[in-house]
């Protein structure tokens, strides 16, 4: 039996609170990711056959290599304007700051040995970086619109 879960309450909100954000942030991440690269596949395959059909030469390729090339600026703009990558890292990285944290507190290494309170400053951590991330995220959200505006 580990010895952890053995000290802690059967029902901990601070760890659940701690495991559903690992499991949030690790989704998120994922899924994140997926999005991002599917759309650079596409992109990239999408700019390599315009080329290989624009030297076939045959009648009303244009419109297929037109469409191609319609099809790669959307995709751009969809990557830019949901910003797959940024989320990707900075969820990832925020997940991984989370399982620091959590094995830290569990390894009751510093600076949990000599709180005197481990387990509120477990509570403390894990909402600073959350805030941290939110705060990140609400940031970019907001230049958005002032670089439409601008424009």
């Amino acid at each position: 039996m580990n010895t952890s879960a053995a000290q802690l309450p059967d029902s901990d909100p601070i760890m659940e609170r701690l495991e559903d954000q690992l499991d949030w942030y690790d989704r998120k991440s994922l899924s994140n990711q997926r999005t991002y690269r599917r759309i650079k596949i596409a992109e990239i395959l999408a700019a390599a056959i315009i080329p290989f059909l624009a030297g076939l030469g045959l009648p009303h390729i244009s419109i297929v290599t037109g469409g191609l090339g319609v099809l790669i600026t959307v995709l751009e703009g969809l990557l830019h304007l949901n910003q797959y990558q940024q989320n990707w890292i900075n969820y990832r990285s925020t997940c991984e700051a989370l399982k620091h944290e959590k094995y830290t507190y569990l390894g009751k290494a510093a600076p949990y040995a000599s709180a005197p309170d481990p387990h509120a400053l477990l509570a403390e951590r894990i909402e600073s970086l959350v805030s941290q991330e939110h705060s990140k995220w609400a940031s970019v959200q907001q230049q958005e619109p002032g670089k439409q505006q601008k424009g």
